[in-house]
């Protein structure tokens, strides 16, 4: 009965919004009453759609599933911009009235072009989530970085979201990337997929094929919880990847040696008490000669506490960069880091933008990356 009334309390407030749209762009495009129609149709299949975008990954598997997913999630993104750029144009009208500029063909003008500008963002947003990510390499500075570890690589995949538009031959696609780079080690930063092992695992199955000489390591992120983590670590540890729940490995390059480390999702005790995030228990026990102290953490808020537990460098991803604007603002309300190389106290944090996306097929300002991270010295 709750999730009942929640369903048709969020569909209340898209059918609002919707409305809100309508009522401010259609009579001011002067397309007449049929337009007016057409606009108030497409409005209102919008608000159906958008609803089906939200509950994707749920969706009961048939036939009409799968388009019904992508329909609904397109229509997510360019119902986001649409709002946007119409409460922008809002704005701009309110301000051009109040120093006298405003005029019917301002009004007129602007009105036809929010949906204008809300479809180029949204296909030039679809292209750049759908390709392939690029490379992104990154030297990190180590202070008395032995030799021996001078250019030790960790090509890192974030925020895949194996899922409703995702499937197996889009991370087909990046685990060659991602062996192509021949790194020392990979690591998989958490939210690998959106819905359960039953549905998914025949898409996920090519994560078996990532291969480096210090191993594949894997974290786990918020949406592990959602969609069932105790299976999907089962899954994981199944496909050859080694699973860090609160845990370390050490990895020797002669007399050097260096510590990958691996957390579990920052909120994963609300999910599973057993599995609350800490940095000290991962560092526990570690050999006293450890040169180099790396921390897989899904989320960048991790790094307090990181830096407490004597780490240099934490690998993270979550934010997506924001993935399309605006919400690339809205990420430091949470997190400390939207995206890049920074630091907290001695511990270098860097914070991929993610390998894959979140619901809508789009990204715009916030481009995907399969990251190369490299040991320097400083």
């Amino acid at each position: 009965m709750a999730r009942r009334r929640s369903s048709i309390s969020v569909l209340a407030i898209l059918v609002l919004v919707h409305l809100y749209i309508g009522l401010r762009l259609l009579p001011g495009m002067d397309i007449g009453v049929p337009g007016m129609l057409v606009g108030i149709v497409l409005l209102a299949a919008s608000a159906v759609l958008v609803r089906l975008g939200l509950v994707a990954p749920s969706l009961r598997r048939s036939r009409w599933s799968g388009p019904l997913s992508w329909a609904g999630l397109l229509a997510m993104g360019f119902f986001s911009s649409l709002l946007v750029l119409t409460l922008l144009r809002d704005v701009i009208l309110l301000v051009l009235t109040l120093a006298g500029a405003g005029s019917p063909a301002i009004i007129h003008d602007s009105a036809v072009a929010v949906p204008l500008l809300a479809l180029l963002v949204s296909v030039i947003g679809f292209v750049n989530a759908r390709r392939l990510a690029r490379v992104v390499t990154v030297d990190v500075p180590i202070v008395n970085l032995p030799e021996e570890l001078a250019g030790y690589a960790i090509a890192q995949i974030s925020d895949i979201h194996v899922g409703p538009t995702i499937k197996r031959a889009y991370l087909n696609a990046i685990v060659n990337k991602v062996n192509g780079l021949k790194p020392d080690a990979i690591a998989v930063t958490g939210d690998l997929v959106d819905g359960s092992v039953q549905r998914l695992a025949l898409h996920t199955a090519p994560l078996a094929r990532l291969a480096a000489p210090d191993g594949v390591f894997f974290v786990t992120g918020n949406h592990e919880y959602y969609s069932g983590a105790e299976q999907w670590i089962a899954e994981v540890r199944r496909l050859g990847l080694r699973v860090l729940l609160n845990e370390h490995v050490i990895r020797r390059r002669g007399a050097a040696s260096l510590m990958i480390a691996g957390v579990t999702d920052y909120t994963a005790q609300h999910f599973n008490p057993a599995h609350r995030s800490d940095p000290q228990q991962a560092a526990a026990g570690a050999p006293a000669d450890v040169a180099v102290k790396v921390l897989l953490a899904h989320q960048p808020r991790s790094a307090p506490a990181a830096a407490d537990a004597g780490f240099d460098l934490q690998l993270s991803g979550h934010t997506h960069g924001g993935q399309f604007f605006p919400w690339n603002f809205f990420v430091p309300l949470q997190q400390p880091f939207v995206a890049g190389l920074n630091r907290v106290r001695s511990l270098w944090v860097y914070t991929s933008r993610g390998t894959g996306y979140w619901g809508p097929p789009k990204r715009f300002g916030a481009p995907s990356e399969i990251t190369l991270v490299r040991l320097v010295p400083a």
